[in-house]
């Protein structure tokens, strides 16, 4: 890693400590996670600007300011199960990786689930489990296995008007859900908690945009 590199890197954890992010831990995966490696080369020299930027087949990578924002809201622990709507390049399941024990993550395009994988694979990321699906079904049985429960979600893509059902049934007790929703130009940020089977707390944390959470598997063309 270079000097430049280095700089870049804390002055962009400088930038969100400013704006409000106190999560050491955080921070620290932030820092730690090279997210000019989650980037096309196009736009790599802006990997470290607090902004969104394009990846592809109409999917974008957050702005660090969101990512370490919902990931500060779920409060993870390293005894944490972690399911992630929307894998996307995988800068956010890398981030979730560094901050709990285990990463689920569902991507709807098989192409930016491909190119995420391998990028898990150089970065020894041996915590994180991937698959091509519809996330709005929330993690399915595989091999007669099911995870659910899960301790957090994370979902990086908005609903329309409210969660999932299937989402919601796979959060344990106790567990939380941060997820964009609303349509476009009035997406809200809500955190979710669970506080029985049929109960659930909801705090708006701040306004968001986020492409829609659509159903089923992309089409090759989409």
């Amino acid at each position: 890693m270079n000097t430049q590199d280095i700089n870049r890197r804390i002055r962009l954890v400088m930038d969100l400590r400013t704006k409000g992010i106190r999560s050491a831990d955080v921070l620290g995966a932030i820092e730690r996670v090279p997210r000019d490696f989650f980037v096309p080369s196009s736009v790599s020299d802006q990997a470290w600007d607090d902004m969104a930027l394009p990846i592809g087949r109409g999917q974008t990578i957050s702005q660090p300011f969101v990512v370490a924002s919902m990931t500060e809201a779920l409060e993870l622990t390293d005894r944490d199960k972690v399911l992630e709507i929307g894998t996307g390049c995988g800068y956010q399941t890398a981030i979730l990786s560094k901050l709990c024990r285990r990463v689920y993550t569902i991507e709807r395009h098989r192409y930016l689930l491909e190119h995420a994988e391998k990028r898990f694979e150089e970065l020894r990321l041996r915590n994180v489990t991937a698959i091509a699906g519809d996330g709005m079904k929330g993690w399915p049985k595989i091999n007669g296995l099911q995870q659910a429960p899960f301790d957090k979600i994370i979902v990086t893509a908005a609903a329309k008007d409210k969660p999932p059902a299937a989402l919601l049934e796979q959060i344990r007790v106790g567990g939380k859900m941060i997820i964009p929703v609303g349509p476009p130009g009035e997406q809200s940020l809500k955190l979710f908690q669970k506080e029985s089977d049929e109960a659930y707390s909801v705090r708006n944390i701040m306004p968001v945009r986020f492409v829609p959470l659509l159903p089923n598997i992309a089409e090759d063309s989409e």
